[in-house]
């Protein structure tokens, strides 16, 4: 039997029968069972950086890192438009910021003991005082622009040398109302220890324009004596 009557499979290319065992045409070489055509890419393989083909695995770290990366990124962003991803943002800014003092513009109390004004609390001098008749007293501070509150500095009582502190009364506690530029009010309570010298209040409110500051809890009232409070500054971030 000659090489033309050999029974087989067809070429797919020139037709020519071929024995079982070949694997390329015995006339034009061509494969006899060429390899299947890759399969379509899926949509998502056509976009950078998923569109190139990869061989032994080649790319897939860099891949998973940047679909990593735009993962995070998306939870940072979702996260941060929450409010309190917003707020332990600004918290950040206040501790990794330098806080400077800012001034009041107007200041004006409900209730004032005669030579004792309210603005005697913020004249920076920490030996005159605004007096207040007794609990319930308040004072506003009204600022030119908003600002971040982020800090309140108090000295209490009528002095902050130790021998005259004590000279008159003193509130424990002041309750503070801080109104910000769309209306919104936040409530503090600052609660103070009975003793000479300036504490520190960290507040972080955002867009402060008015501040109130109500005394309670007197410490040392008795007949002819007043409440007093020496100094009250506020800081911003800078």
């Amino acid at each position: 039997m000659s090489d033309d009557d050999t029974a087989g499979l067809p070429c797919p290319a020139c037709g020519t029968p071929n024995p079982p065992e070949r694997r390329f045409c015995r006339r034009c070489a061509a494969p006899l069972a060429p390899a299947a055509a890759p399969a379509a890419l899926p949509w998502w393989r056509t976009v950078w950086p998923f569109r190139r083909r990869t061989r032994a695995g080649s790319g897939r770290l860099v891949r998973f890192l940047v679909v990593l990366t735009v993962v995070l990124a998306l939870c940072a962003v979702g996260f941060l438009l929450l409010p309190a991803g917003r707020h332990l943002l600004e918290d950040t800014r206040d501790k990794l910021s330098k806080a400077k003092p800012v001034t009041a513009t107007r200041v004006e109390a409900s209730a004032e003991v005669p030579g004792h004004p309210a603005v005697h609390g913020t004249d920076g001098l920490s030996n005159r005082y605004w007096g207040a008749p007794g609990a319930g007293a308040s004072v506003t501070y009204t600022f030119a622009k908003p600002f971040r509150l982020v800090d309140v500095i108090v000295t209490n009582g009528a002095s902050s040398a130790p021998e005259e502190y004590a000279k008159q009364g003193r509130a424990l506690r002041i309750d503070m109302e801080v109104t910000a530029r769309d209306g919104r009010q936040v409530h503090r309570k600052l609660v103070l220890s009975d003793k000479p010298g300036p504490q520190t209040f960290p507040t972080g409110v955002s867009d402060a324009v008015t501040i109130r500051l109500t005394l309670a809890e007197p410490a040392g009232a008795a007949q002819g004596r007043h409440l007093a409070l020496a100094e009250v500054e506020f800081f911003q971030r800078s």
